[in-house]
């Protein structure tokens, strides 16, 4: 670790003068230009105040008392057939451990019990779309939420979500201007889960892809796949659509697992990608670059999000009383599943 004496050296000055300066020492006379050049020689070096020392080490000790609860709305089959919930866990897992949070409990909710979730808790994360009255005893005792994924309440509860109709309306566009017309959906159910079981709700990719097709007056109810959101539902909602005939020039699939899926169904109609049907999901799992054709898929930061959750839990833990809700935002990779029809022969 660097010195008084390092810096000194590096800002041709005194030991004494750098050691006055760093401790913000009022009565000393120095030019300015030397005060700046000890100051960055000091950070370039990495040097930290005794009174710097101290204060990180308290706030460590502080951290590391902390005690957090993750709510998780999926089971763990669930999250491992549909990976975009997985890297989230992940990411709160990987923040908590980088500020020395090792006390945290994990619930899965069909196994919850509000009763689990004392005063001693800190803070709370709830993955998943979970009703704010679910947790309302719960919010009595415990102050500091975030949810991630969801955002039930803006003027309560912190939350970190992305915005599916901005990507959605991103997909449409991409492939309009690549010259597909007619536009299928492949899609699941959202669950919403109260304290005695869960709703289905719409998918707002499904709301934004039936709105934007319906503004252009291609909407065609008979193009659209609802199921579950795992790799045999997207198998067997892409062989309907097969079977069904009249097959829409591309089809948006909600998620990365469903589109292999349909991939599966698609070689098995011996059908080629993007030559005879074109394909654009969502996710970016790591298997999209390396599926027979590779997805054009929407790329999600999903383990940033866990991380932004427990960033602003620890925030809101130190004080803040505003609620945040902060939109990861999202990119479209290209890749060979949605060539462009135009260039074709």
């Amino acid at each position: 670790m660097a010195t008084i004496k390092d810096i000194a050296l590096r800002s041709n000055v005194s030991a004494t003068t750098v050691s006055r300066v760093l401790n913000n020492d009022q009565t000393l006379s120095v030019a300015p230009d030397t005060r700046k050049r000890i100051l960055e020689t000091a950070k370039e070096l990495g040097y930290k105040t005794v009174r710097e020392r101290r204060f990180e080490q308290q706030s460590a000790e502080k951290t590391n008392q902390i005690k957090i609860g993750i709510i998780l709305c999926q089971s763990l089959e669930e999250e491992l057939n549909d990976p975009y919930f997985l890297p989230i866990r992940q990411g709160i897992e990987k923040e908590c451990l980088q500020h020395g949070i090792h006390v945290t409990e994990l619930f899965r909710i069909k196994s919850f019990q509000a009763s689990q979730l004392t005063d001693d808790f800190d803070g709370l994360i709830i993955v998943g779309r979970f009703r704010p009255e679910a947790i309302q005893n719960a919010k009595e005792k415990i102050k500091n939420i975030v949810y991630i994924d969801y955002a039930p309440d803006e003027e309560t509860f912190d939350s970190v979500v992305i915005d599916f109709e901005v990507a959605t309306s991103n997909i449409i566009h991409h492939l309009f201007q690549n010259g597909y017309q007619q536009l299928g959906f492949i899609g699941g159910k959202q669950l919403e889960h109260t304290y005695t079981g869960y709703t289905n709700v719409e998918d707002p990719r499904e709301k934004t892809f039936r709105k934007m097709m319906e503004q252009y007056g291609t909407y065609n109810p008979n193009h659209v796949f609802i199921g579950e959101f795992t790799i045999s539902n997207g198998y067997q909602l892409m062989k309907k659509a097969i079977n069904r005939g009249d097959l829409p020039e591309a089809f948006f699939i909600a998620s990365d697992p469903m589109a292999i899926g349909a991939l599966r169904a698609i070689q098995e109609a011996n059908l080629r990608v993007p030559e005879d049907i074109a394909i654009v999901s969502f996710d970016d799992i790591e298997m999209a670059q390396f599926t027979s054709t590779p997805l054009t898929t929407i790329k999600v930061y999903t383990e940033e999000m866990g991380r932004t959750g427990v960033k602003l839990l620890l925030d809101k833990i130190n004080g803040r009383n505003l609620p945040l809700k902060v939109v990861v935002p999202t990119k479209l990779v290209v890749r060979d599943s949605c060539g462009s029809k135009l260039n074709r022969v």
